[in-house]
């Protein structure tokens, strides 16, 4: 007889609904960067499925999203692209899901992309109604607008210190950077911030987009000093209690293989979906030839 929670299995449509919220978030986070700049000179392109952004100088929404189950991209669409991103001396970098369309790994191999990294999506149903806990000494709560400073603040500052643990990081923004890109993310629809507090101080925040029924949980962030304390944890089982609350049946999460983050959101009930594939080409590279 089989005991305990069934792992929860992925499909490929439900990869591509998963996709498809990323595609909206990246989207929709690249649109707030142009209103922030107040200019026009940004890029949001819709691509075979996917979308091609560039929301600003050093961003981590600077990327093509979604790719793989709507057709391959054009050649001319892919040229558009890149020579777009090139007008901004920005590499361009794809997040290319494996349960995808397998032809576009080719495709782009062949124009000149890198592989350079990984990163798993995993997801947890919510069927079971998940309750809010926190160790002695924390609070977790939502945060509102008046308050936005403090979120950026400490969500900006603890991702300047990410963990050692499992894969590291392929790419680093400087501060100012991530601190525009969380502030371009919170002006997206269905973002909600939390704030976590330790004895009455201020040590992490994270954030949950919620949209056709999946919770997207934004990385949370800790400060060095307050790590290994549940403090992640129960940033986490507060936005899943929330997101099961409004009628979410599924929450999914991004991490890098290996890490902290994937332990504990493991420990939560979290199973492995899929992994994206990082490829990268620098701007004006040359195709690929044997």
């Amino acid at each position: 007889m089989t005991t305990g929670k069934q792992p929860l299995f992925c499909d490929t449509a439900l990869a591509q609904r998963i996709e498809q919220a990323e595609v909206q978030l990246i989207s929709e986070a690249a649109k707030a960067a142009h209103r922030r700049r107040s200019d026009a000179d940004g890029l949001a392109l819709a691509v075979a499925g996917g979308v091609a952004c560039h929301a600003d100088d050093d961003s981590p929404f600077n990327k093509i999203a979604g790719l793989g189950f709507d057709g391959l991209p054009s050649p001319a669409a892919l040229d558009e692209i890149e020579h777009a991103f090139a007008a901004h001396d920005c590499a361009v970098q794809v997040e290319l899901a494996n349960l995808g369309d397998p032809a576009i790994g080719t495709l782009l191999t062949e124009r000149g992309y890198r592989l350079v990294s990984f990163e798993n999506v995993l997801g947890r149903a919510l069927t079971d109604r998940p309750q809010p806990a926190a160790p002695d000494g924390v609070e977790v709560r939502r945060s509102d607008a008046t308050e936005l400073e403090t979120w950026l603040r400490v969500v900006s500052d603890a991702a300047m210190h990410a963990d050692t643990q499992g894969v590291p990081e392929h790419e680093e923004f400087p501060v100012a950077a991530l601190e525009n890109a969380e502030r371009d993310l919170v002006a997206v629809s269905g973002i909600s911030c939390y704030l976590a507090l330790h004895d009455g101080a201020v040590v992490a925040g994270a954030s949950i987009r919620i949209a056709d029924g999946i919770a997207q949980l934004g990385g949370a962030a800790t400060l060095p000093e307050h790590r290994r304390r549940g403090i992640h944890t129960a940033l986490l089982s507060a936005r899943l209690a929330d997101a099961a609350a409004t009628g979410c049946d599924i929450a999914v999460v991004t991490t890098q293989p290996g890490s902290k983050s994937q332990q504990n959101v493991q420990r939560q009930g979290f199973d492995l979906l899929y992994t994206r594939a990082v490829l990268v080409k620098q701007p004006r590279q040359q195709p690929w030839s044997p």
